[in-house]
């Protein structure tokens, strides 16, 4: 009786373990990961370390060791160890950003770009299955402009509305297409309605608001997963043959390294702890 006893608690302890792992994952092994408590405001983190000869280990995120579906990307040296090198027509897929679009209704995108040759194309979106429509997506990071005007765009669209958040013109975030790393943050922050965005730790002096939103409302439901390097919309193959270029498919061809999101606004002290300890 005790063997058997012993024999169904091995087994429960083993559909336990089972049952929690994230099933579209290969083997598991050591991967870079961020001080988190279960349940915490940081919701997905790849640091894209390229510490092994595996490309998908390379991607994992360190919240729920996620691996992505494809890694077709190069690494290169980033801000801190190795990062990803974009590339027309790839990126990095994954199912999903874990649970954030659930629990977001504040939060805060932080990643590490580097950009010299320019195009207009997007460091990460959040597709939806939609027409040919910016609206098609949940969320993207735009990017365009010249050296001396980088434009920079921020989308949202959730239950109740949708909201482009632009640093253009005299607002422009300048110094940004310099070939070198730089830190970007994007804290919308629910209880004002605003974004701020913080270049190396500073922020812009242009906050703009989303006028009486307060807490966004993203439908989990929609979004069909995370890309990091590329826009909402996919190209065909006969695209890619024929070389198209679009400003909703276009893929980031500078580096990317650290990227997080986080399902709260993050203050001015935290951004700045990011940038100033290369995270």
């Amino acid at each position: 009786m005790k063997n058997i006893i012993k024999i169904l608690s091995l087994l429960s302890i083993g559909l336990l373990i089972f049952s929690c792992q994230d099933l579209d994952r290969p083997e598991l092994g050591d991967y870079p990961q961020d001080t988190n408590v279960p349940g915490g405001p940081l919701k997905f983190y790849v640091a894209f370390d390229g510490q092994t000869n595996n490309p998908l280990m390379n991607a994992v995120d360190s919240i729920r060791a996620k691996f992505p579906s494809s890694n077709p990307l190069s690494s290169i040296d980033g801000i801190n160890g190795k990062g990803l090198q974009g590339q027309n027509y790839k990126y990095v897929k994954y199912n999903s950003a874990n649970d954030f679009a659930k629990e977001a209704k504040s939060f805060t995108i932080s990643v590490w770009a580097k950009k010299g040759t320019l195009k207009t194309d997007h460091i990460f979106s959040l597709p939806s299955p939609s027409d040919y429509h910016w609206s098609a997506a949940s969320m993207f990071l735009l990017t365009e402009g010249s050296v001396s005007s980088p434009i920079l765009k921020f989308f949202v669209k959730d239950a109740t509305g949708e909201k482009w958040f632009e640093w253009t013109g005299a607002n422009a975030v300048t110094g940004f297409y310099d070939g070198n790393w730089h830190h970007l943050a994007f804290v919308y922050d629910a209880i004002t309605s605003k974004m701020t965005l913080y270049k190396d730790g500073i922020a812009h002096p242009n906050v703009p608001e989303w006028v009486g939103h307060g807490n966004v409302n993203l439908e989990p439901a929609k979004i069909t997963g995370l890309k990091i390097g590329a826009g909402p919309q996919e190209f065909t193959t006969e695209q890619i043959n024929q070389g198209a270029d679009d400003w909703l498919k276009n893929s980031w061809n500078g580096g990317i390294d650290q990227f997080r999101m986080y399902a709260t606004a993050l203050n001015a002290s935290e951004v700045n702890s990011l940038y100033t300890k290369k995270k």
